[in-house]
């Protein structure tokens, strides 16, 4: 095992600071969602995964898996959402014991209007502050961290 040390005031500055950053970018993406469309980061989350899904639906275990959230977080999720008419859970398979998740109209035009406008906040508050260079490096690094810290799929915790 590596022996284990401390960061030098500099590196915890730039930690720290990289933590601001995305905790400002995060707040400020989320406070305009709410503000523009009426809607949370995890109700947009929902709405985008289900409108790339075939069909517009998917079973419940699906859309756990491909939010790494807890099936408690998804089903409360969906229960709030399902109350606001962007949601309708219906049962499927053998003795409907699988439970799919599908979007309503409603849903649909909440994810339509949502991901355009998401996505110009992105460009905004993100991409257009970047040189070409500042995004390869960061595309670079991301791809990186990914490789080092997620498990391959298939592995415990992947």
């Amino acid at each position: 095992m590596a022996e284990t040390r401390t960061l030098e005031p500099e590196e915890w500055e730039l930690w720290d600071l990289w933590m601001r950053a995305q905790r400002v970018l995060t707040q400020e993406l989320d406070r305009v969602l709410r503000r523009d469309f009426g809607i949370s980061k995890a109700e947009f989350s929902v709405l985008v995964t289900l409108s790339r899904a075939p069909g517009r639906e998917m079973r419940v275990s699906e859309l756990c898996e491909s939010l790494a959230w807890e099936k408690s977080r998804v089903s409360h999720q969906l229960t709030r959402m399902e109350n606001r008419g962007f949601v309708e859970r219906t049962q499927c398979g053998a003795g409907g014991r699988r439970t799919r998740i599908g979007l309503t109209a409603t849903g649909h035009r909440a994810a339509q209007s949502a991901i355009l406008g998401h996505a110009g906040n992105i460009r905004r508050y993100f991409l257009d502050s970047l040189t070409p260079e500042q995004a390869a490096a960061i595309r670079a690094w991301s791809e990186q961290m990914i490789d080092h810290v997620e498990p391959p799929h298939g592995e415990p915790g992947g």
